[in-house]
């Protein structure tokens, strides 16, 4: 016989406001744009050995375990400082609205994906990596603004949630299509399945509506036209909360790329020292990668309740700490046992479940900044970390090169997360308020 707090619970779902069509469509299509995002930001990781070891020999170097990974350091840093970028999507999007600009976004992160099956040397891969970020990073801001928005407040904490979900299902794809396409047809062909997202910015642009509240800034505010959002997010109203942000969001980006991006490396070198031929060991990266994805997929899901029940800033302490011993523990300790292969593997399931945090900022952000100013903030802070990610991803290349090892140099990166922890405090809590128009 169902209980009081029962019937409580199923009232409350059953007055959950309902979707319409654009609301629906337009998510499916943000969904999309960062599942395809996050496939397009692996793909690299995964077909970086194969990729470098044909092109160094047409650049002049000589492809040696040594100078492959330092390029990809560097060619890993031209992405990231092409993510640091994309900040200019933010008031464009505030200034032209959030569909048209989230539909470029995707646009150009797809065509310049694909160009990277056509290069010749690292030049051309590095700067085709460079433009397809600049498209990323742009994506992320805005596919998040725009399910805030466009959802009911009822509904939109978990959206979030469902929107993260994308990014690392698009890590499990990516996996999943270089354990057939990439292993049957090279990396040139897994680059080229990166034009599909082509389709999906056609459909934004064509059948998703703009969000009302920015239809509502814009008649409401017509000055804002003259007006510089990036100059507005750092006045004496935004100015404490946009630093506080960026720098969380530095402290996430730096811990989950370093633990993610080296990770099919940590395991083929794993996987070959456990007897894996080559062939093996890079299906055992894809077999660990989409383990990695499902534990992070479950980590955003997670988090919007935990986030309801005990705040943003309780949660987001509780994923770092999470972050940090996980990675710690990974790439410190599991990478050195004698037969690390299978404890390496759980933990990074857990270092993706905690690597769900990205989930917040998607929820919480948007309660940070009116309309008016929303993506252009949103845009800024999850771009920004890239500029100092790639600098951090520098430091890890040029330990790796001195240090002839690899989990010692991403095990550092745990320390981060301290940081973080200490800077939390100063962030605004937002719980049970509503989105600001």
């Amino acid at each position: 016989m169902p209980t009081t707090l029962d019937r409580q619970i199923s009232a409350t779902r059953a007055t959950k406001t309902p979707l319409n069509r654009s609301q629906i469509t337009g998510f499916w299509g943000a969904w999309a744009g960062w599942t395809l995002d996050g496939m397009d930001s692996f793909i690299y990781a995964l077909v970086l050995a194969p990729a470098l070891t044909e092109l160094l020999p047409r650049s002049g170097y000589e492809a040696t375990p040594a100078n492959i990974g330092l390029a990809g350091s560097i060619l890993f840093a031209l992405f990231l400082v092409g993510w640091g970028l994309s900040f200019i999507w933010g008031p464009l999007a505030d200034r032209f609205g959030r569909t048209k600009v989230l539909a470029a976004t995707i646009f150009t992160f797809a065509i310049f994906t694909g160009l990277a099956a056509t290069a010749h040397n690292v030049w051309e891969l590095g700067f085709y990596r460079f433009c397809a970020g600049v498209g990323i990073g742009g994506e992320w801001a805005l596919a998040g603004t725009y399910v805030a928005e466009a959802w009911p407040e009822d509904r939109r904490k978990m959206g979030a949630g469902y929107l993260q979900t994308g990014y690392y299902a698009g890590f499990f794809l990516a996996a999943a299509l270089n354990y057939t396409i990439g292993a049957a047809f090279g990396w040139r062909a897994m680059f080229l399945v990166g034009l599909f997202p082509v389709v999906v910015s056609i459909v934004v642009l064509l059948r998703v509506k703009e969000t009302d509240k920015w239809e509502r800034a814009e008649s409401v505010h017509p000055h804002v036209k003259h007006e510089s959002s990036l100059k507005a997010i750092f006045n004496a109203q935004y100015r404490k909360r946009t630093i506080v942000a960026a720098v969380l969001l530095t402290v996430a980006i730096i811990g989950l790329w370093a633990g993610a991006v080296y990770e099919p490396s940590a395991v083929v070198q794993l996987a070959t020292k456990a007897g894996m031929d080559k062939h093996d060991a890079a299906r055992m990266a894809s077999i660990a990668t989409g383990l990695l994805s499902i534990g992070t997929i479950v980590g955003c899901l997670a988090l919007p309740p935990m986030a309801e029940k005990i705040g943003r800033r309780k949660t987001l302490a509780v994923y770092f700490v999470g972050m940090a011993a996980s990675i710690a523990l990974a790439f410190g300790w599991a990478f050195y046992l004698p037969n690390g292969l299978v404890p390496f593997i759980a933990l990074l399931v857990v270092l993706g479940f905690f690597g769900g945090n990205f989930a917040l900022f998607s929820l919480w952000l948007p309660e940070q900044f009116e309309t008016r100013v929303r993506a252009t903030a949103f845009a800024f802070c999850t771009s920004v970390g890239r500029f100092f990610g790639a600098i951090v991803n520098f430091g890890i290349g040029a330990m790796v090169l001195n240090m002839k090892t690899l989990g010692v140099p991403i095990a550092i990166t745990s320390i981060a997360f301290l940081i973080g922890l200490a800077v939390i405090p100063l962030a605004p809590e937002t719980k049970g308020q509503e989105l600001p128009n």
